[in-house]
């Protein structure tokens, strides 16, 4: 895995004032991958970039008000004026989508079907024109795109994407890296869903490929399988806790094993990735 240069992009108000806008002082950081293919970070999904003269590809898009800076950041990586071509949404969620509506006046977004429906009852604008069940392939900047649904895991209508030539991979929301996951069980998503994925997911990924995961630092096949071994070993535990007749109440209180304290963050607690496993 290379990571060859990191470019931080400084602060940038676009027509908001600093006190309404929660973004504004968010700073957005880019680091090349692998040939022209980038991960940039900043709130919300991390976004994957593909630049070069052919167009700009990104997967996924944050929110809404970091539009203008997620624009300015590919325009420094292209050198390039040009306008984003391709946006890939790896699901439904807001802050892989949130941009979607500024993107749609120069570029085509991509999502799986179940994407635009849910997206669509929201809001008309911004959503996906080109929706597949299976997935779709993209050749651009000398390199094959593969875009792939997976079956329902973190939501219903998930996608991965493959840099084939980069040898770099996308795996949206169905990891968290060092981060306990969030499966979205109102939106199709499962436990035994997500696991039956990444398990075929490790199958597939060569050991020297890069990873990008929707949230958390690039990593690589070993940072994948350590986060499905703790996805079996933390369900394993809670399992235990359900034959031994304790409630859900008394498994929060109980909790997990030290081990795993530092895969709890702000949005999935340990309490909440305990009730997710706890709960059918």
């Amino acid at each position: 895995m290379k990571t060859l240069i990191t470019i931080m992009f400084g602060l940038m108000i676009f027509g908001q004032s600093q006190a309404n806008d929660r973004f504004a002082d968010t700073v957005l950081k880019a680091v090349n991958v692998s040939d022209n293919v980038y991960i940039i970070y900043g709130a919300g999904g991390n976004i994957g970039a593909l630049v070069g003269e052919e167009g700009i590809l990104i997967i996924d898009d944050q929110f809404e008000p970091l539009a203008p800076k997620i624009e300015q950041a590919v325009f420094e990586l292209a050198n390039t004026k040009q306008k984003v071509s391709y946006v890939v949404n790896t699901h439904y969620h807001g802050d892989h989508t949130g941009s979607n509506v500024y993107f749609s006046k120069s570029a085509s977004i991509l999502a799986h079907e179940n994407v635009r429906k849910r997206l669509s009852v929201k809001s008309k604008e911004g959503l996906p024109v080109i929706t597949y069940q299976q997935g779709v392939k993209l050749h651009l900047n000398e390199q094959t795109v593969h875009v792939r649904h997976l079956s329902s895991g973190h939501t219903d209508g998930d996608s991965v994407v493959f840099f084939q030539q980069a040898n770099v991979w996308h795996l949206g929301d169905l990891f968290f890296n060092m981060r306990f996951p969030y499966v979205d069980k109102k939106s199709g998503g499962t436990v035994e869903g997500l696991v039956k994925n990444l398990k075929q997911l490790l199958k597939e990924i060569s050991d020297d490929a890069a990873i990008i995961p929707g949230h958390g630092e690039l990593t690589d096949k070993r940072g994948l399988q350590t986060h499905l071994d703790m996805i079996l070993a933390t369900k394993s535990e809670v399992d235990e806790l359900k034959a031994q007749g304790l409630s859900l109440e008394q498994a929060i209180e109980k909790g997990l094993s030290d081990k795993w304290k530092e895969w709890h963050w702000n949005f999935i607690t340990e309490e909440r990735w305990i009730t997710t496993l706890y709960e059918p």
